[in-house]
């Protein structure tokens, strides 16, 4: 086997996991995001008193009434998953959720008993919260991917401006 062979199997390989198994996982990663926030804002759908009750006494959500901070937070947590999960506007609205992570994190300090940054930089506390903001964080970094509607946008606008161009280019 010479060189230009293994030159051309890396090439191909590379090529193919960029195609197929990297917008893949970027379509696993924003469902299985777009669930756990989902899930959260159903709880929350589910047991108006409960939410109340939370957002009243344990949460310490920064600026917002509580009754306002549970309302507001539970139908974030309903609606803002779907446009992760089908990635339209896949960008601004990871960003949004990620930065919503980090405030709902912080408004609850029963998650990091040993103290904030004790626990950022431990695996055992707030381990969830963690996880789904750098899930979130690859989505700002990478885009929602080739299997998004975003991808489909793009898809689209390509196919629509490429014969403008082509009429532009003869005249």
């Amino acid at each position: 086997m010479n060189l230009a062979c293994i030159d051309s199997c890396y090439v191909r390989t590379t090529d193919w996991l960029n195609r197929w198994l990297g917008p893949t996982a970027l379509l696993l990663l924003r469902i299985w995001v777009a669930l756990a926030f989902w899930r959260a804002g159903v709880v929350k759908f589910d047991d108006p008193t409960g939410t109340l009750f939370l957002f009243n006494v344990m949460y310490q959500v920064p600026l917002l009434p509580p009754d306002f901070a549970a309302v507001l937070g539970t139908w974030i947590e309903l609606v803002v998953p779907w446009f992760i999960a089908f990635g339209l506007l896949g960008r601004p609205f990871a960003l949004f959720l990620f930065i919503y992570n980090i405030i709902a994190f912080t408004s609850f300090p029963a998650l990091w008993p040993h103290g904030f940054w004790h626990d950022l930089f431990t695996t055992s506390e707030f381990a969830d919260h963690k996880i789904w903001g750098l899930m979130l964080l690859t989505l700002i970094a990478f885009g929602p991917g080739r299997f998004s509607l975003d991808g489909l946008i793009q898809v689209l606008w390509r196919r629509r401006r490429r014969p403008v161009a082509a009429n532009t280019a003869r005249a």
